[in-house]
């Protein structure tokens, strides 16, 4: 008698359901007038809020620890600020005829967006990766993203269209990259609070993520946004971004082999290096485009949405692997933050 196969689930997270709650209420109830700065005043308050917690749970030390893995993490940012910035720009070959210029900037921005922590993490557990290398990956990139993600994109965006300059640095300075320096600085006496209050701030986190969300949606609805996208350009939006998710995946893990590394440590290369987080991308996004942030951060809520489906996947189907039992999980050593 042969066992009934069992169904994989895939992952639809709860909080990405909550974001397109917030883009069918800004597209029914959308910000207008006094109400409409009112959004948009609080919504650059809670950005600076967002990125000083940032600041202050993300402990340096620890990622500096992971500097003995000099191989493993060069390979993850290489994967996120340079390979990913350059298959955005071949992209660029898909505009007007597949995407519209306004989508395509939006495609490009989350190529250089900073690697996912959290979901990278788990991800190397399930499929017994090289979690502590996971984690030193996750926080470097991160931490590098706060510079390197707006300068990359004044340099890129305003050469492909965007209407970026130096004065988006100089915004971007003084609304992320200052409340987050702020966070690490005073991180020595408010860290263990932050620590002990992990769900509070949490909620704190995702709670500001919901109202940029729905601010940048109202501005886009008042603006017609969704007379900008129409179903064609949306479907073609989400296979240019399954080309690049399959391209990514496919270079983190046989690339990784063509370079030497273990087993485990291919699995956390894969993970880290393929994903883009959405946490550190939407409010970059509200600062670095303003009245068109809607369309920008489409690209890249889908994108998220995509990477997590597939890379659960990904994740069971390595953890059943005959060499997951095989080779040992390192907890200590070069990896190990």
């Amino acid at each position: 008698m042969t066992r009934p196969r069992r169904r994989l689930r895939l992952p639809v997270d709860p909080y990405i359901l909550a974001l397109l709650g917030m883009v069918v209420l800004a597209t029914l109830l959308p910000a207008r007038g006094v109400a409409a700065e009112a959004a948009s005043g609080a919504s650059t308050v809670v950005v600076g809020l967002l990125f000083f917690l940032y600041g202050a749970k993300l402990s340096t030390r620890e990622a500096l620890d992971g500097v003995r893995h000099w191989r493993l993490h060069t390979t993850v940012l290489a994967c996120t600020f340079v390979v990913f910035p350059l298959l955005g720009l071949a992209a660029g070959g898909l505009v007007p005829w597949l995407l519209t210029p306004a989508l395509y900037s939006g495609f490009l921005f989350l190529c250089l967006v900073p690697s996912t922590i959290q979901s990278s993490i788990a991800f190397t557990s399930i499929a017994k990766g090289n979690v502590p290398a996971a984690i030193c990956a996750g926080s470097f990139s991160s931490l590098l993203g706060m510079v390197l993600t707006p300068l990359l994109a004044v340099v890129l965006l305003s050469s492909s269209g965007g209407g970026f300059s130096a004065d988006s640095a100089l915004k971007i300075a003084l609304q992320l990259l200052a409340p987050f320096l702020a966070g690490q600085l005073l991180r020595r006496w408010i860290g263990g609070f932050l620590a002990r209050h992990k769900r509070i701030i949490g909620f704190v986190d995702r709670g500001s993520i919901l109202l940029v969300v729905y601010t940048a949606f109202s501005q886009g609805v008042v603006a017609g946004i969704w007379q900008q996208v129409t179903w064609p350009r949306l479907l073609a939006l989400l296979a240019a971004e399954a080309v690049l998710l399959a391209v990514m995946l496919s270079l983190t893990w046989y690339g990784a082999a063509r370079m030497g590394f273990a087993r485990a440590d291919r699995i956390a290369i894969q993970f880290a290096g393929s994903k883009k987080s959405l946490a550190a991308g939407l409010p970059m996004a509200t600062v670095l485009f303003a009245s068109h942030a809607s369309l920008a951060v489409l690209p890249l809520m889908l994108f998220h949405q995509m990477q997590l489906m597939v890379c659960a996947v990904i994740a069971k189907r390595r953890s059943r692997d005959p060499e997951a039992a095989a080779e040992p999980v390192p907890v200590a050593g070069p990896g190990a933050a």
